[in-house]
């Protein structure tokens, strides 16, 4: 596959969003690979976190908001104590989530709003939401 660099592809609003949101500079990273090599979750990955963020960094927003890799991070932050330039991959998946859903790319698989009331009582609301985003269709 070849790509076709220019600013505007790398530097896009769609990019700006996803450091703005994560807090994480994606041009830090410099491709050491210690992040995938640490990931306990990497073998049900489709792209593998470094291929991630490259592909972040070359403006491929559209491939990586359409893998299943940011459902799958398990956000162990095993990927920022192994970075020598301390990126927050697990912040980036939050964030791309965040955009997939606000930009309704996918829908839940499970209603809300068919939850038993027990479960939603005693279950951690972090807890919760986090389950819900993590059910989608992709």
């Amino acid at each position: 596959m070849r790509l076709r660099l220019s600013t505007d592809s790398i530097r896009n609003a769609s990019i700006e969003r996803v450091e703005d949101l994560s807090g994480q500079a994606l041009s830090s990273c410099y491709q050491c690979g210690r992040c995938s090599a640490g990931c306990p979750v990497v073998d049900e990955m489709d792209l593998i976190p470094n291929e991630v963020i490259r592909l972040l960094q070359f403006g491929q927003i559209k491939k990586v908001l359409r893998s299943k890799t940011i459902w799958i991070c398990a956000s162990c932050m095993q990927c920022s104590a192994r970075c020598p330039k301390g990126v927050e991959f697990s912040s980036i998946c939050d964030a791309l989530r965040a955009m997939v859903l606000r930009m309704r790319l996918a829908t839940p698989a499970v209603d809300a709003g068919n939850l038993s009331r027990v479960m939603v009582s005693k279950a951690p609301q972090m807890g919760v939401v986090s389950a819900l985003r993590k059910l989608l269709n992709g």
